[in-house]
């Protein structure tokens, strides 16, 4: 089952905005995220600096591609490559993603409605949980 039309709807028409601000956002996500669950650190410890620019990047392909998830197969494919390499697990995802709705709520402003939120805190998940058992795949091959 994959998202709703309505969240999708309000995912492609926040992309604009989320991709406007989308540096500042992973900025904030990863001072939120490295502030409230320390040990995830050690994860991006040899991420390059840059790191912010490329998640800003991959959030606002998901948004404009969300009604179409198979033209980011192979960015899927190698974010899952890199999560494993990183030692990335199922339990990081829910902190990562509370840190990233907390990051588009603190950029955003009045612009984070609760429609908002809400509907990356699922198309996040959604995302979230495809990349997991992609992830457990290629744990189970190593």
């Amino acid at each position: 089952m994959g998202l709703s039309p309505q969240i999708q709807e309000i995912c492609k028409a926040t992309a604009p905005v989320i991709a406007e601000h989308g540096e500042a956002i992973t900025t904030k996500m990863y001072e939120i995220l490295f502030e409230n669950y320390p040990e995830t650190r050690a994860l991006f410890g040899d991420a390059p600096t840059d790191q912010h620019k490329k998640l800003a990047g991959a959030i606002a392909a998901y948004a404009a591609n969300i009604d179409n998830l198979d033209a980011l197969s192979g960015a899927v494919e190698g974010m899952a490559q890199r999560h494993v390499r990183t030692n990335v697990k199922p339990e990081h995802y829910p902190m990562v993603g509370v840190s990233l709705l907390q990051a588009i709520k603190d950029v955003l402003g009045d612009a984070a409605t609760d429609d908002v939120v809400d509907a990356w805190k699922e198309a996040y998940f959604f995302l979230g949980d495809i990349l997991i058992t992609r992830e457990k795949e290629l744990y189970a091959e190593k």
